[in-house]
């Protein structure tokens, strides 16, 4: 099993159909001061996965500000099902909705294990005008 992909949006859903709809997807954020809370974050993460991948795994999610320290960290065990055949390739979308501590400027990691083992990220760049405004001289590009 492997990470096909993971972002932040400001919502997602499975259709009835199975289909993955995302909104919203965003890599950025703009924070006025510090610590601050972006509310309801949607992290989607599509899994890959082929019939050898059925049983239980465990997935954590780390959050990470830019000096690798951990804001949070939070497990779950994902039970994989058998896929119909001749299924060679599975999707297995993850939507969790969070929200997310900053406590600094600079790129925030959300690392994805899977079985204890680092296999995808999602990137936010977070920017902010504070700096500018405390230090004279100073700009902060967008």
């Amino acid at each position: 099993m492997h990470v096909s992909f993971a972002l932040f949006a400001d919502a997602a859903n499975l259709s009835q159909e199975g289909k993955l709809n995302i909104l919203g997807v965003f890599d950025a954020v703009h924070v006025g001061q510090f610590p601050a809370l972006h509310p309801r974050a949607t992290l989607v993460v599509r899994l890959k996965g082929s019939a050898s991948d059925v049983g239980s795994h465990n997935m954590t999610l780390s959050w990470l500000n830019p000096r690798g320290a951990a804001l949070w960290s939070s497990s779950a065990e994902l039970a994989i099902a058998a896929p119909p055949h001749p299924t060679i390739e599975m999707d297995l979308p993850v939507l969790v909705q969070i929200d997310l501590p900053l406590d600094m400027i600079g790129d925030f990691r959300m690392v994805v294990a899977i079985d204890d083992v680092e296999s995808g990220e999602a990137l936010l760049h977070v920017r902010s005008n504070a700096l500018a405004r405390a230090v004279p001289g100073t700009t902060m590009v967008s």
